[in-house]
């Protein structure tokens, strides 16, 4: 099993690296360890962070990081919750983005690509995609005007619509960082691909304890629609107390940090408002951070449950409201609800 393997497991070079592995996706689960925590951590990291890189750089072995992905496609198939596919091949893609555009530009630089690295017209041959991507210098592609349609139907957007292109002989141009995103669209679509799965009990049963602890972390983390009002006087206690240390030049860590941008973006703020929230604290880049909080449909990853900020420890100075709720959000949205109008201080107005 190559590195590349371990950073791409979707290529049908890491399929054939498991099954040549005589890998049991049955007992692995039964035996659980490094490959079945990471597999939940993969879910986890997806569907409440938009990535599925680990929190921090850690040691992990190629086989371990290979093994997780089968594991982690086991795992959300039987999450059964609305969205969770979706979300989690979103995340396994902007990943895989990260990483190649990270190779690619290696390539370019004539550096060595060896086993870790991928190069371009690797990817573009495991997608099927070697004839219908052809560089035509300055860092355009012409693509296929079939395989351009098929990959960009579900992007936003009038610069990816057909009639805002030039087509010519059946081939449609784009700039490299438009072809990484068409290609982050391929790793999607083959990502999603068969999911939700069938898993047998064999498979399903040893692994109830990881999963359970998923569905603790994703629990009622669907928020309203939208707010129409942003008051951080009518915050709960918990996102307070981040604003403050925040405000107070304290680095967070990546779980506090994630709980409190996810909740002020879900309640209507944008990157440079969450910034000027925090009298421009250092946040590890917000914007970047916002992007990945949302998905193609212009919805937001919802910020953890109460449960999970009293697990990480950032459930602090709970009042009587925070005994009624399960979510921040629902905490906000109960407070906006019993606060009489002209008590409301809006920070947008």
């Amino acid at each position: 099993m190559e590195r590349r393997h371990a950073r791409y497991p979707f290529l049908e070079a890491a399929r054939e690296a498991v099954e040549a592995a005589g890998v049991d996706l049955a007992a692995l689960a039964v035996d659980g360890g490094p490959a079945v925590e990471r597999g939940r951590e993969r879910v986890q990291r997806a569907l409440l962070e938009g990535t599925i890189e680990t929190e921090a750089p850690r040691a992990s072995s190629d086989r371990t990081e290979l093994l997780s992905y089968p594991v982690a496609r086991v795992l959300v198939s039987l999450l059964e919750i609305p969205g969770a596919v979706e979300k989690y091949a979103a995340a396994e893609a902007a990943t895989a983005r990260e990483r190649f555009v990270s190779d690619f530009e290696s390539d370019m630089e004539l550096k060595s690509v060896g086993d870790r690295r991928l190069a371009l017209d690797r990817l573009l041959a495991d997608f099927g995609l070697s004839g219908e991507v052809e560089p035509v210098g300055d860092g355009r592609f012409d693509v296929a005007v079939t395989a351009y349609l098929r990959l960009t139907g579900s992007l936003e957007g009038e610069e990816w619509r057909l009639v805002t292109r030039p087509l010519a002989d059946g081939t449609v141009p784009v700039d490299r960082p438009e072809l990484y995103t068409v290609l982050r669209e391929a790793v999607r679509l083959r990502v999603a691909h068969g999911l939700p799965l069938s898993v047998p009990e064999a498979i399903a049963a040893p692994l109830e304890d990881e999963l359970a602890a998923v569905r603790r972390s994703v629990a009622d983390v669907e928020p309203p629609m939208e707010f129409e009002t942003v008051a951080p006087g009518l915050f709960p206690p918990c996102i307070e107390a981040l604003v403050t240390r925040a405000r107070e030049g304290e680095t967070l860590p990546s779980h506090s940090r994630f709980a409190l941008v996810s909740f002020l973006v879900a309640v209507g703020l944008d990157a440079e408002a969450v910034t000027a929230l925090c009298d421009g604290a250092p946040t590890d880049d917000v914007e970047s951070q916002v992007a990945r909080l949302r998905d193609g449909d212009g919805g937001v990853a919802a910020p953890p449950s109460c449960a999970v900020m009293v697990e990480y420890g950032d459930c602090v100075n709970k009042d009587a409201l925070c005994e009624t709720i399960p979510h921040p959000l629902s905490y906000y949205e109960a407070n906006l609800e019993r606060t009489p109008d002209d008590r409301v201080d809006d920070s947008r107005a």
